[in-house]
């Protein structure tokens, strides 16, 4: 049984959920322009019960979810990968597309965010790692992503996201460590 009420995209996204866990509470965003109403709705939502954020793996999902940390910058995160998010046929990526097992793997990885916290991980590490610039670069860091529980992020993004999610370097090198076993096979 999931407590805390889910921030997602659209009533598609609702449904999905229902399916897979029963009765679940939603705050559907109606897509990317989220209405400051909504947001007052979120807002004093998470005043009553914790939020959590699951929004579709692209940039207006992404977009959603900066909002939402705007209004309640301590909100739950999870993130289903990409390779999780594609629709059977014509279609963008999304919550609704999920299978069962891939949603409760989401769910079963929620993150906290601190805007407190202070990372001792830098670009100069990023940068290292292959994670920044160079031909491979970008599917090291959807490997990153997904191994973390963090989502994709590009480039400039995955820096603050590391830190705003907590994930300490001792967890960071063990992923790093598991995409250059993959990357050996």
């Amino acid at each position: 049984m999931i407590n805390e009420i889910i921030v997602v995209e659209g009533r598609d996204d609702t449904r999905r959920l229902r399916e897979v866990f029963g009765p679940v509470d939603t705050i559907e965003t109606q897509g990317s322009a989220v209405s400051e109403e909504t947001l007052a709705r979120i807002e004093a939502a998470a005043e009553e019960r914790p939020i959590i954020v699951l929004t579709d793996p692209d940039f207006n999902g992404q977009k959603i979810r900066q909002k939402v940390l705007e209004v309640v910058p301590d909100a739950k995160q999870v993130f289903l990968p990409r390779s999780l998010a594609k629709p059977h046929g014509k279609g963008s990526l999304g919550v609704e597309h999920a299978s069962a097992k891939a949603l409760r793997d989401c769910l079963a990885n929620v993150l906290t965010t601190d805007p407190d916290f202070v990372s001792d991980l830098t670009q100069h590490d990023l940068i290292a790692a292959g994670l920044i610039a160079g031909p491979d670069a970008k599917d090291r860091r959807e490997q990153l992503g997904d191994l973390l529980h963090i989502g994709y992020a590009n480039g400039k993004q995955l820096l603050p996201r590391l830190t705003m999610l907590r994930i300490s370097r001792a967890d960071f090198e063990a992923a790093l460590k598991q995409i250059k076993m993959h990357e050996a096979d």
